[in-house]
């Protein structure tokens, strides 16, 4: 079972996500709370993926993900809103955010997309991809992410590739017929050649340095 937590604070919000969540048979919601029960739900419950507003009245969703980020073992965070671009974007992707979900996603897709993220997969809304990635990585910084790309091996940029495009380690395993040991080699390669910490940073970092597709405008990946 994938254990979810949500974390809002609107209650229509929570028991909206809730309810499209549980309707699965592989997810268990541990918890639907307030931001500022987030942390010490977190500690308590042990959730996989926590589905975090980064924009909350009594605590603000980046200070929430920061204090995610700092335990021992973290759980998957992926951030809601409901703007198409949110100045906060950029600093929770560059915190360590997996993800970037609109709250008016396609309910069926929901469960989809927290197994994408609690498999190690990426996560961006496709309402909001290029936004992201403009914001996240401006005109001025192609060319270092240019140079960062270079460092890979072929199969690396294979890899980020797949990463980008949303599949877990299995999926990529599956793809280019490596085993999983291998594959998550491959992973840190990258993020360690790349100067990043998540698997969405490296994605857009992919992006900014044309390795993807121009059309690349799906809801996960």
């Amino acid at each position: 079972m994938i254990r979810v937590l949500v974390v809002d604070d609107e209650a229509l919000v929570r028991t909206g996500f809730t309810h499209i969540l549980t309707t699965a048979d592989d997810i268990e919601v541990v918890a639907a709370v307030p931001g500022g029960q987030a942390v010490r739900t977190v500690r308590d419950s042990r959730p996989d993926v926590v589905l975090l507003d980064i924009r909350m009245p009594d605590v603000d969703g980046l200070t929430v993900l920061a204090d995610l980020r700092r335990m021992p073992d973290p759980p998957v965070v992926a951030m809601l809103t409901t703007f198409d671009a949110d100045e906060y974007v950029t600093t929770a992707l560059r915190s360590g955010a997996a993800g970037f979900l609109l709250k008016d996603t396609d309910p069926e897709q929901l469960p989809y997309l927290v197994r994408a993220l609690a498999e190690g997969g990426t996560v961006l809304s496709s309402k909001v991809t290029r936004t992201v990635v403009d914001g996240y990585l401006d005109k001025g910084e192609r060319e270092p992410a240019v140079r960062l790309a270079a460092r890979l091996t072929e199969r690396e940029r294979t890899v980020l590739v797949l990463m980008a495009d949303g599949l877990a380690n299995a999926d990529i395993g599956e793809r280019m017929h490596l085993s999983a040991g291998t594959v998550k080699g491959h992973v840190s390669a990258v993020l360690s050649k790349l100067e990043v910490s998540s698997r969405v940073q490296a994605a857009l970092i992919a992006e900014r340095a044309g390795l993807l597709g121009p059309a690349r405008d799906e809801d996960a990946g």
